[in-house]
């Protein structure tokens, strides 16, 4: 597939509410406040608490990484004359978790219209979800974007 022609080459990538600048903001604001409560626990006598404290910092800066190494995860859907591929890709590694012949892939949209969306590429008796991480409406232009690149990429093979 690295010389054909896409149709569509699309990375979905989970959305993260905090740059990297606003984490480096908040451990700072919470490390500074740790601080100071330790030292008033301190000031009282209360040693153990400032260990705690410290714990909770480190809970806090533990979860914020697991949480951006979970963002580096995407999934691109690419679509060409002769196949349809996912993959799942973290970092720079991917893995292939669906090839299909473009001429045998459907599209299926399952949208309430309001709150939830699924797409689905299906053949045969296969059927995967993808675009988990979009909003249902961006689930659903997602959808239809992809119906449209199968529907091109059928006729650019056959016209």
């Amino acid at each position: 597939m690295s010389t054909a022609v896409y149709f569509m080459d699309a990375v979905i990538t989970p959305n993260r509410s905090l740059s990297r600048g606003g984490f480096r903001v908040l451990m700072t604001i919470l490390i500074v406040l740790n601080l100071l409560i330790a030292g008033l626990f301190v000031a009282i006598g209360a040693l153990p608490v400032p260990v705690f404290l410290g714990l909770d910092v480190l809970g806090v800066f533990i979860a914020f990484k697991i949480h951006y190494r979970a963002g580096q995860q995407a999934e691109r859907v690419q679509v060409t004359a002769d196949e349809v591929r996912v993959l799942h890709q973290i970092g720079t590694l991917a893995r292939t978790v669906w090839t299909s012949p473009t001429a045998f892939t459907r599209v299926e949209i399952e949208d309430d219209g309001e709150h939830e969306a699924k797409i689905s590429l299906k053949m045969s008796a296969r059927r995967l979800s993808i675009g988990q991480a979009l909003s249902p409406p961006e689930r659903s232009d997602l959808g239809r974007a992809l119906e449209a690149a199968i529907r091109s990429a059928r006729a650019a093979r056959h016209g």
